[in-house]
């Protein structure tokens, strides 16, 4: 096995090492410099292009986490996203990383020992842990010169198309944002207030796409919640997300066995463990890398999840191109895949991953697929 990686990193580097652009200096605020492995981190806010409204909140910006990984001139990208429910910060992210301590690690192809050791040093820290788990994928991605959706053999051709995230607003708002939306050939509806039929019936007076609503957990009574799916079947919706709680375990079990509608579970599902808990619940699972800790876990949770026969959808939070194209990475195998984030933004610094006619459209370039610009 040795000599299988070392033949790997010699061909990788003594071939591609050329073609590697480098990049500008990173203007961290943190480090962690080992003989091999060096981190380097700095802290970064997205400017939404629309205030985004859920069930429970709105908000015009996120604060971002950008990371490096860098071994042997060669650097791979992550990020850490927060919105506010995850519970973390710019201060929680940077003091995680801080720990973060890769001088023991010499061999960035040692991804299990080395995410192991990441997730050992805090329980919670999630969107802290994926953002070093997505710059070592790139980076070894890179080092191998194939992107991620090759080394685990999905064909990029059969990514699904991606959702266009409409938050709650006022019906003027909602046309316009439907508008923006053209070229999507699903759109994804927040509900979870008092206007959940208005904000439909707005969107179905200006287009008949399809539409999966994300209710975040904004509904509380199940009977109401059974007679909101008949009435958005007949709407033409295709999924229901999050509709109760997730800590009202039965009542979701109770609407996903009664619901003409499959339901997704997304706050209740975080990690490898949730995925089993969630079986029987909902009818398939949202995989996020903010809350799975990285590409590492979520590719378990993936293969779990089509073993029990579940749905999966492939999201985001609001991010760069960085993590929703690491995301992407796993799209070929998801039933439907929600990958907006880095639209609903205007301040991307990376080129990744592109929607072209509606379509989750993979790079070939190697690791997880960008390019800083």
């Amino acid at each position: 096995m040795n000599n299988r990686r070392d033949f790997i990193k010699t061909t990788a580097l003594a071939a591609g090492l050329a073609a590697v652009v480098q990049q500008p200096a990173f203007a961290a605020i943190g480090r962690s410099a080992g003989k091999g492995l060096k981190l380097r981190f700095r802290p970064y806010t997205l400017q939404l292009k629309h205030a985004f409204t859920l069930s429970t909140s709105s908000r015009t910006t996120t604060p971002v986490v950008l990371t490096e990984i860098e071994y042997e001139g060669v650097i791979g990208y992550g990020e850490a996203s927060m919105p506010p429910y995850l519970g973390e910060s710019h201060e929680t992210v940077l003091a995680f990383l801080k720990k973060v301590d890769l001088s023991g690690f010499n061999d960035p192809f040692e991804l299990e020992d080395i995410l192991a050791y990441v997730d050992s040093i805090d329980l919670n820290n999630r969107a802290a842990k994926a953002s070093v788990d997505i710059a070592l994928h790139d980076l070894v991605g890179k080092l191998m010169k194939q992107p991620w959706y090759k080394i685990w053999g999905f064909d990029p051709s059969k990514t699904p198309n991606t959702s266009y995230t409409i938050g709650i607003d006022t019906p003027e708002v909602i046309r316009q944002k439907v508008k923006e939306a053209d070229p999507y050939k699903i759109l994804k509806v927040k509900l979870g207030r008092d206007t959940d039929k208005l904000m439909i019936t707005t969107i179905r007076e200006v287009t008949d796409k399809p539409i999966c609503v994300d209710v975040n957990q904004g509904w509380t009574d199940k009977q109401m919640a059974l007679d909101m799916a008949h009435w958005l079947k007949e709407k033409g919706i295709v999924f229901i997300e999050q509709p109760m709680p997730k800590e009202r375990v039965d009542d979701n079990a109770w609407l996903t066995q009664n619901s003409p509608l499959p339901t997704m579970g997304d706050e209740a599902v975080q990690r490898l463990d949730d995925v089993l808990k969630a079986h029987h619940v909902y009818s398939g699972i949202n995989i996020k890398l903010m809350k799975s800790t990285g590409m590492r876990e979520a590719h378990k949770m993936l293969t779990l999840a089509k073993a029990l026969k579940m749905k999966v959808m492939i999201g985001c939070m609001t991010e760069t191109s960085c993590a929703v194209s690491a995301a992407a990475q796993l799209a070929p195998m998801a039933d439907w895949a929600d990958l907006d984030g880095a639209l609903l933004i205007s301040n991307d610094v990376y080129k990744g991953m592109q929607v072209v006619d509606g379509k989750v459209t993979l790079s070939q370039q190697p690791g997880i697929g960008v390019q800083k610009i």
